[in-house]
């Protein structure tokens, strides 16, 4: 991997997050009666998506804004031009990925998913989320977040606006940890905006839709685990090697579930195994054929374990030396071009590890690469001791404010002076190992006791 191209600076890119920035300063006092540096800030949020589709309305937002009379469109304008301007970096940043890993992905842009139903619902989640934008992240107070109950409940039943039903749930429940806003000391201007932009969008279409089916092998590379007090998710990354002799290409298949918050660690994939039977194979290291398997542009395979059955063994790292260089990228989703959402898989050997205290860099061809030990999940026996110790490595290459980093997704490590892989996803499937037993048999108790009292409460 030409390590190097990463360190580069992108023009524009600057110019292009500081309009963002400015737009979120914008939201922190509130767009009622904006004072004159509010409408600066929106202005230059304006002026950078001036030479797009987008100026008009976005003008005109601006100027509304300024008169203190703006509507829910005038508001959705101003969250499409920070979505434009963040989609424009993530593009930036994408071609620099290709460039410094040599991989090429598909031309283009997915198509616009497609309109959203229940319009109601969403008009309901549109007005919650225009009076967050007047009140501004320094006037939320309890009874303005709780608005946002109501919208959920009615979203939950629907499985195409569950997405943003679990977006909402989490905003708000952020929002009401916060209150009242005038109290804290910091405001997370980005994250806040991120999460209102991206909301406010999704009121406008309802996700992805299937676009062909899939045949062929799966070779999965590793798993990425994300888990909050309420839902947890595993994402395993793979390549796709078609059946009529295609090229290969990055795929995922995800799986989210709700869970308690008394459910934690390895007892995560109790909650996520039943849906996902690809999860078993990333623990077994195995492979998976498909027949048929629904998946979208955007390289999302819709998992139906009736289009997919246990295939061979298949180890990552000889998927991700042999495999990997060749895959081709899938296109992005407009609404996930965002340069959080930058997940590349990597596969890297032949660097050396720096420690100080307890941040990890990889110097790979002499340029430094940092090392976001944080996002490895403590439910398997990945850690951060045995990334220090490594000489090859499967990650993500992400893009954190700024920098490039890599979330390692599993290495190969000696212990006991034994050569070994070490995967983040071992215990997908289940494990002997005492730590992950001990943490499934208290999550098995812990849902057990839950369920236990829900029937008695039904019961009444």
């Amino acid at each position: 991997m030409r390590a190097d191209l990463l360190d580069e600076a992108i023009p524009g890119l600057d110019e292009a997050m500081a309009a963002v920035d400015a737009g979120d300063q914008a939201l922190v006092a509130g767009l009622l009666r904006p004072q004159p540096a509010q409408v600066a800030a929106l202005t230059e949020l304006a002026d950078a998506v001036a030479a797009t589709p987008l100026a008009g309305r976005v003008a005109e937002a601006v100027e509304k804004v300024a008169a203190g009379a703006a509507s829910e469109d005038h508001f959705v304008a101003i969250a499409a031009a920070r979505t434009a301007l963040l989609g424009s970096v993530h593009d930036a940043l994408t071609a620099r990925v290709e460039e410094a890993t040599g991989r090429s992905g598909d031309a283009g842009i997915a198509s616009a998913a497609r309109e959203a139903r229940s319009p109601n619902v969403l008009a309901a989640a549109r007005s919650w989320l225009s009076d967050l934008a007047r009140a501004g992240w320094r006037g939320i107070d309890h009874d303005l977040v709780s608005g946002a109950g109501q919208v959920i409940s009615a979203m939950l039943p629907d499985p195409a606006l569950r997405r943003l039903a679990a977006l909402l749930d989490g905003f708000a429940a952020e929002l009401a940890a916060s209150c009242p806003g005038a109290a804290l000391d910091r405001v997370p201007a980005r994250r806040w905006g991120d999460l209102w932009s991206r909301a406010m969008m999704l009121t406008l279409s309802a996700g992805a839709v299937p676009a062909g089916t899939a045949t062929g092998r799966v070779l999965p590379l590793g798993v990425d685990l994300h888990e909050h007090a309420t839902a947890a998710q595993a994402q395993v990354h793979a390549v796709f090697e078609p059946s009529d002799g295609g090229p290969p290409r990055l795929v995922r298949a995800s799986v989210s579930v709700p869970k308690p918050d008394t459910v934690l660690g390895a007892g995560i994939w109790q909650l996520l195994r039943p849906h996902l039977s690809l999860l078993a194979a990333v623990g077994d290291g195995r492979s998976m054929d498909l027949d048929g398997m629904p998946v979208t542009e955007e390289g999302d395979l819709v998992w139906d374990d009736e289009h997919a059955r246990p295939g061979a063994a298949a180890d990552a790292f000889a998927t991700a030396r042999v495999a990997l260089a060749t895959a081709t990228a899938p296109v992005p989703a407009p609404l996930d071009r965002h340069p959080a959402r930058i997940a590349v898989p990597v596969f890297l050997e032949g660097y050396t590890v720096d420690k100080d205290g307890d941040a990890l860099t990889f110097t790979v061809a002499g340029h430094r690469l940092p090392v976001d030990t944080d996002r490895v999940p403590s439910a398997g026996p990945l850690t951060p001791e045995a990334v220090a110790a490594s000489g090859a490595c499967i990650g993500l290459l992400r893009w954190d404010d700024g920098t490039f980093t890599v979330q390692p997704l599993a290495v190969e490590t000696t212990i006991k002076k034994k050569a070994v892989a070490v995967h983040a996803g071992a215990w997908a499937g289940g494990t002997t190992d005492k730590n992950g037993v001990k943490a499934e048999k208290a999550a098995t108790d812990a849902v057990t006791v839950l369920r236990e009292r829900a029937g008695r409460l039904l019961r009444k």
